[in-house]
């Protein structure tokens, strides 16, 4: 059985994005950068699936729950001509939580605790602010997810969290660009699989 494909987009640019506050579990709306990001990411998709050969109203959308990412899920289902709120929610596909640190930008947070920061920088995959993840806890809840899809052997196209959505699209093979990263910084092998990046 051939592998999926899996198609994701990045959520749309905030108001924090734009102020470089970290946002993690917070519910930031889409600012209007954000939504011409998002509608524009919607065009680039539909000329990836026109290009693979794929039909957009058989492939299942996924969405984290937050709003910024539901947003983005509506505006790009919005150009792509599908029924906007037809889509699941999937809590796996949240941003990273970053705790007391959400709001704040990295000066903050150095200013605020120095010492925490520090170890922070040496140890993200080990150690998190109060109330927040370490990227191994990430990408537990992550591997869930994507072990889900293989499982099931169905084609997904989540909205994920990350940084604000540039509009950009890039087809990326997870053999080549070695992604995600373990907790030494190296990139997971994932073998089998194709992403796209919208």
């Amino acid at each position: 059985m051939p592998a999926p494909v899996i198609y994701y987009i990045r959520h749309g640019e905030t108001s924090w994005n734009a102020e470089g506050r970290l946002q993690g579990t917070q519910d930031v709306p889409l600012n209007d950068l954000g939504r011409r990001q998002a509608a524009h990411a919607g065009n680039v998709l539909a000329n990836l699936l026109k290009r693979d050969g794929r039909d957009k109203s058989s492939l299942p959308f996924i969405a984290s729950p937050l709003q910024r990412a539901r947003a983005t899920m509506e505006l790009v289902r919005g150009a792509l001509k599908l029924p906007p709120e037809k889509y699941a929610l999937d809590d796996r596909l949240r941003e990273i939580g970053y705790g007391v640190w959400e709001g704040s930008t990295l000066a903050e947070m150095q200013a605020a605790d120095p010492v925490l920061y520090a170890r922070r920088l040496t140890a993200k995959w080990t150690m998190a602010p109060e109330g927040g993840e370490t990227y191994a806890e990430v990408q537990d809840r992550m591997r869930d997810w994507y072990d889900s899809v293989d499982v099931r052997h169905r084609r997904r196209s989540p909205w994920r969290h990350g940084a604000g959505a540039d509009g950009g699209a890039r087809h990326r093979d997870a053999e080549e660009r070695r992604r995600p990263f373990d907790r030494a910084g190296r990139g997971l092998r994932v073998p089998r699989r194709r992403f796209a990046e919208v």
